[in-house]
């Protein structure tokens, strides 16, 4: 009678089911950042530039162009006062306007309790909306705790 030996092939299991635990802890890429998807109105060039600004930083963008903004802001809950020309979708948060990459990182990092960030209007300077003279603006995080200003920008440079 032949007799085998099944402890190695047990070790061996063993080493490949803990590798492949600790492998499913880790992140698939190492800064990846999360889908943002993009609502916007199919003729707005300073949409396109802010997709493009969030591309060069890193971020996937899908882009739904849609004439029904308005329905979209209401359907994720963006206040008016904070409205501005296109809304996101990130990570389970909104993100209103021109929001810079920079700001859009930290809060991502920080996942704090709230609805979203914005940026009401359509500063000049922003993301997407370059040229001319740049003007300080705020990013306003909102949510059930109200809002207040979370960095503050000019042009496209943290002030």
């Amino acid at each position: 009678m032949i007799r085998i030996d099944r402890r190695p092939a047990r070790r061996s299991a063993l080493r490949l089911i803990g590798a492949a635990g600790l492998a499913a802890c880790l992140p698939v890429r190492a800064g990846a950042q999360p889908l943002v998807t993009v609502h916007k109105d199919p003729n707005c060039g300073c949409c396109s530039g802010w997709v493009q600004h969030l591309e060069k930083a890193g971020f996937t963008v899908k882009t739904i162009d849609t004439t029904q903004l308005d329905a979209v802001k209401t359907r994720l809950g963006v206040p008016d006062e904070l409205a501005a020309c296109h809304t996101a979708e990130v990570a389970g948060y909104v993100i209103e306007g021109h929001v810079p990459a920079l700001a859009l990182k930290r809060f991502l990092g920080e996942k704090p309790n709230a609805k979203g960030l914005a940026v009401p209007g359509m500063p000049v300077g922003s993301p997407g909306m370059e040229g001319g003279t740049p003007e300080p603006y705020d990013v306003i995080l909102f949510g059930p705790a109200g809002r207040r200003t979370y960095m503050r920008f000019v042009g496209g440079r943290q002030a």
